[in-house]
């Protein structure tokens, strides 16, 4: 409690306390179930345990790289049996958005990013332009050159290309010198990719274009070694270039919930949100309602939550989720 107010360690009473309290969890991915590819220890425990309580388990990622389906694949692959309907990713949260504020189908969408927001959009009954193909436009720096764009893309998403191929495929982006660093220029030089340039012409020069985002994370576990730059580090070049704020839906914004609460029928105080990030995860669940629950296995550390400056403070905080079983068989 270094800056005077509380952040409650989880005790054994205090598990039992929440899960009595709560009929649903819902889970962040990254930071919390997985970190890169690689399976973050005792969640297959935990998360057998609190289905066996009858609990119910939806897991809502701020990831815009993959596609429910996608994600459902993953899950199979680390050994978890997660249905696409437990599945809320920003990606889906994006097509969503655009679905229940009746965008025509006939208008086009550009997207900046990988394939599952794509996957989803078409899904959702939406033309899409770009994606990784779009790192393949040429732009000429030399007098007098014009690049051509769609004049009919009414809307714009930006979303997080989240490895060093995908950054550069679907943004055109270039290695530093010497073609082997892990750092690449859209960290020195933003936006300097084609799909970059083509997604600001389309905000600046179509009208009524709108910018949306499917999140704005600084960083995020695109390994299990590393944080790197995340879809926020984008989001802002492009905002700064076109002086405008984006439609963010991912969270914090409440906008999950909404469609979450459409889905399923379940009340937010008798939900807990579980997540690594004070300012998206718990600000999430504390915007709408429910109980929160920070776990230091991803990008919040406990000398960050006990800062000063911290003015995001979650009901509870563990190490992982793993934390649960163990306290809940005490």
């Amino acid at each position: 409690m270094a800056n005077g107010l509380p952040n409650p360690l989880l005790t054994a009473g205090a598990a039992r306390s929440l899960v009595d309290s709560v009929d649903a969890f819902l889970f962040d991915c990254d930071g919390v179930i997985w970190k890169g590819d690689q399976l973050i220890e005792g969640v297959p425990e935990t998360l057998d345990l609190l289905r066996k309580m009858g609990k119910k388990l939806v897991f809502v990622t701020n990831n815009s790289r993959k596609s429910r389906r996608q994600y459902s694949k993953k899950f199979r692959a680390l050994g978890l049996e997660v249905t696409e309907e437990e599945i809320f990713t920003s990606s889906f949260a994006a097509a969503m958005f655009l679905k229940l504020n009746n965008f025509p189908p006939e208008k086009k969408v550009y997207v900046v990013g990988e394939d599952g927001i794509l996957e989803e959009l078409r899904l959702a009954g939406f033309e899409c332009l770009g994606g990784p193909e779009d790192g393949k436009k040429n732009i000429l720096l030399e007098a007098n050159f014009y690049f051509e764009h769609d004049k009919t893309a009414e809307v714009y998403i930006a979303l997080l290309c989240s490895s060093l191929m995908a950054m550069r495929e679907a943004c055109g982006y270039k290695p530093l010198s010497g073609g082997h660093s892990t750092l690449l220029a859209p960290f020195t030089v933003l936006p300097v990719g084609p799909a970059w340039r083509y997604a600001s012409l389309c905000i600046r020069e179509n009208p009524g274009c709108l910018f949306i985002a499917t999140n704005r994370d600084p960083t995020g576990h695109m390994t299990s070694a590393q944080e790197w730059p995340g879809a926020g580090t984008m989001v802002a070049a492009v905002s700064c270039s076109v002086q405008k704020e984006p439609i963010v839906v991912g969270k914090p914004s409440s906008f999950l919930m909404d469609f979450l609460l459409k889905s399923f029928n379940l009340e937010t105080s008798r939900m807990c949100m579980v997540g690594d990030r004070l300012d998206t995860d718990i600000l999430f669940g504390q915007n709408t309602g429910c109980k929160t629950l920070l776990v230091l296995s991803g990008v919040t550390t406990l000398s960050e939550l006990q800062d000063a400056s911290n003015t995001i403070h979650p009901d509870l905080y563990t190490n992982s989720i793993y934390d649960l079983v163990g306290l809940l068989q005490q």
